[in-house]
């Protein structure tokens, strides 16, 4: 099993920032991937970030130069680097690690959580 948590969330202005940290702990194989997603009311959950286990990263077109995905391997986290928040950045966040077991090599995706990022004045 693996428990993630997260942690950053907030209330922001538009142009401001807030920093997201989701911290993993259990048992793995190894992790393949982290990223974080999010959800806003009326919406389905959307990627906003991955990155993989050999530090490539993909992310959405939305938040391209806004956003910034980061990890730290010996602490099992990645963060979500936000600045210049928009209203339209408002959502529960949450991040999934992708994992491989031990023993019998299966995937299996793991969420946390959610954090509430609202920007607003």
């Amino acid at each position: 099993q693996v428990q993630l948590v997260e942690s950053g969330g907030g209330l922001v202005q538009p142009g401001g920032s807030l920093r997201l940290s989701c911290a993993a702990s259990g048992s793995w194989f190894s992790i393949r991937s982290m990223g974080w997603h999010r959800q806003a009311p009326g919406k389905q959950r959307e990627l906003v970030a991955a990155v993989t286990s050999g530090g490539s990263t993909n992310y959405a077109d939305s938040v391209k130069g806004r956003f910034t995905i980061s990890r730290d391997n010996a602490k099992n986290t990645v963060y979500l680097q936000m600045n210049s928040l928009k209203p339209e950045d408002t959502a529960v966040y949450y991040c999934n690690f992708m994992v491989t077991q031990k023993g019998n090599g299966i995937r299996v995706n793991y969420w946390g959580q959610g954090t509430q990022v609202t920007v607003s004045s």
